[in-house]
């Protein structure tokens, strides 16, 4: 230190002899003891500039391998990152291979100055309040009971680095629309603009001079919310980075450990309040928390419309002969009548939904297996009335929960009635059309505890039940019942009874 010292006043003294004392160059030299050519750097540099190397250090032994080491990193860019060649096992290459007599360092040093000039150096951006960035993650979850992955939608606001994330089995077109609907309704309004990667559900094609085809359900989202959408450049996450960093957050602090639900919508709840939670955090170097940044966000956002958008897929379909329809790989069943129409499917994250002219005719939960059939029993108890003897071998009606009251109704009808009763007893399945379950089994069991064993007497209990009045039912229609023989009180009678109590 106190040499560097000594060789600044010297530098000083030296320039202050020459410029403000008007001394010659040669004196200088003279004075201080110094050559005149270090009077001269003196004089031409204001502070001492160091040792300045004119020309690169001959590297005799590397230099003629130098083109391998180039090679060896130009390889490196398509291998995978964990087997891409370190410094230490260049310079084992080179040794081994090209009969390199030189040290390691040097190597070393090669290699680093070589990346770092391959490496990509990036503009820093601003964020003004009510802009977003949007992507997709993945992770491991136990839903149910079952360990699966997960795919997770992050939306962030980069001027506070607010977020929200929620969760799907599937990264889809549903729940991708799905996501943005939940994210809006979150914050309570609609971003000014939001960026995005060039993912396939919303790009249909990267046209040659760079613009973007939209995907038909995108377009739709747009032009419902009004904002602008942006896209980051092919294989550039940089350029959305806020939210590539959200993404890495959510899965190291909000799905770390394995998070456990009993199903998406607990899983989803947890999410939401951590999301709301880390607003009273702090990012980055940012002073103020999350929070209090978000106020310029939400003051900035759009208000949403008056209605959401219903985050769906539609497509257009038609029925099989078997009353299917095709959606995602899987069959719905609608109800037989609909055999052969073209109808729209709506696939909902949770649910697929099956409209004919533009009424709702089917609903079902969501499956994301494959080649599964999701039957409702009752679209075929219609033409299985028609067609009882397929009662038994009708696939929609394997595994049907009823309560066990069913099972006994179907048996005594059978036996009084041979294969009327089991046409009988589809006719009591059908009342499932028009009321709950819970009503109908207990109007069978009531039936049963009467002794009315039939359709007819079945169907009033129903609708007295439904009514919220006694069932009226003529007992003379089933001649099952045990007939009563009312006659006038005779004296004998009572002997009989008294003979009884003396015994």
């Amino acid at each position: 230190m106190r040499r560097e010292m000594f060789v600044v006043e010297t530098y000083a003294a030296v320039r202050r002899f020459v410029f403000m004392e008007g001394h010659s160059r040669r004196e200088a030299a003279r004075v201080f003891g110094l050559s005149r050519d270090t009077v001269a750097k003196m004089c031409r540099y204001s502070a001492p500039p160091g040792y300045v190397r004119t020309k690169p250090a001959d590297k005799p032994k590397l230099g003629p391998l130098t083109p391998v080491i180039e090679a060896i990193l130009e390889a490196d860019r398509a291998a995978p990152p964990k087997q891409q060649h370190t410094a230490k096992r260049i310079f084992e290459r080179l040794r081994d291979e090209h009969g390199y007599g030189g040290g390691y360092t040097v190597v070393k040093d090669h290699v680093r100055r070589q990346r770092a000039r391959g490496r990509e150096t990036f503009v820093p951006l601003a964020h003004p309040p009510g802009h977003a960035q949007v992507d997709f993650g993945e992770a491991v979850a136990v839903i149910g009971g079952v360990r699966q992955k997960v795919h997770f939608f992050c939306l962030d606001l980069p001027q506070s680095d607010a977020c929200f994330v929620k969760a799907y089995p599937r990264e889809t077109t549903e729940a991708f629309l799905d996501g943005h609907v939940s994210s809006f309704a979150f914050f309570g309004g609609v971003p000014l603009s939001i960026l995005y990667d060039n993912l396939k559900i919303a790009v249909a094609r990267i046209c040659g001079d760079g613009k973007r085809e939209r995907t038909r359900a995108f377009t739709g989202l747009v032009s419902h919310y009004l904002f602008q959408d942006r896209f980051g450049r092919p294989g550039k996450g940089n350029d959305k980075g806020k939210v590539e960093g959200l993404v890495k957050f959510a899965r190291s602090n909000f799905l770390t450990p394995v998070p456990i639900a009993a199903s998406y919508e607990a899983l989803n709840a947890m999410l939401a309040e951590r999301c709301r939670l880390r607003q009273s955090d702090r990012a980055g170097r940012h002073a103020e928390t999350i929070g209090t940044r978000l106020a310029a966000d939400l003051a900035a956002l759009q208000h949403l419309p008056g209605v959401a958008l219903e985050p769906c897929e539609t497509i257009s379909a038609r029925v099989s002969s078997t009353a299917l329809v095709r959606y995602r790989g899987n069959g719905y069943s609608v109800p037989t009548a609909h055999g052969f129409q073209t109808v729209l499917v709506k696939g909902f994250v949770d649910a697929v939904v099956i409209l004919c002219d533009g009424a709702p005719i089917a609903r079902h939960a969501r499956s994301y297996g494959h080649g599964e059939f999701v039957y409702d029993p009752l679209h075929y108890l219609a033409l299985l009335e028609t067609k009882p003897g397929a009662l038994d071998q009708a696939a929609a009606l394997q595994g049907w929960a009823l309560p066990p009251a069913f099972q006994h109704l179907r048996q005594l009808l059978e036996a009084r009635m041979g294969n009327r009763g089991k046409r009988e007893f589809i006719q009591v399945l059908r009342l499932l059309e028009i009321a709950a379950k819970e009503v109908v089994a207990a109007a069978v069991a009531e039936a049963i505890h009467l002794g009315a064993i039939g359709f007819d007497a079945v169907r009033q209990i129903v609708l007295a039940r439904i009514e919220r009045r006694p069932a009226r039912l003529d007992l003379t229609a089933y001649p099952y019942l045990p007939g009563t023989d009312v006659r006038m009180t005779r004296a004998a009678d009572y002997a009989a009874l008294l003979q009884e109590q003396a015994a």
